[in-house]
């Protein structure tokens, strides 16, 4: 992933951490409402993805990074969006566990 890629998703992390919202990030579609996040950048004719959620009070997890590769419009691959449904899950387990850390 390219530097200044990489750069727009560490301050759009920030921004979230801190309780605002980047420019370039918007809700997943399919995760009912803004709970899941994606941060869109597009770099030299690429497209790149960053999932995370705030769902959880205690952190902010991300969930999936990714060069976007459909050959099939915009849609975000089904491969992607389990991948990202299992690690949602899994963050809700660990938010669930690490609660009265």
């Amino acid at each position: 992933m390219p530097g200044s890629v990489q750069d727009i998703f560490g301050f759009a992390l920030h921004l979230a951490q801190e309780g605002s919202k980047h420019p370039q990030t918007k809700a997943l579609k399919g995760f009912g409402g803004n709970a899941v996040l994606e941060i869109v950048e597009d770099y030299d004719g690429n497209a790149y993805r960053g999932v995370h959620t705030v769902r959880f009070d205690s952190a902010l997890y991300v969930l999936h990074c990714f060069q976007k590769k459909s050959t099939k419009g915009i849609a975000t691959t089904q491969h992607d969006i389990q991948l990202i449904k299992q690690r949602l899950k899994a963050a809700q387990d660990h938010a669930e566990a690490s609660k009265g850390d």
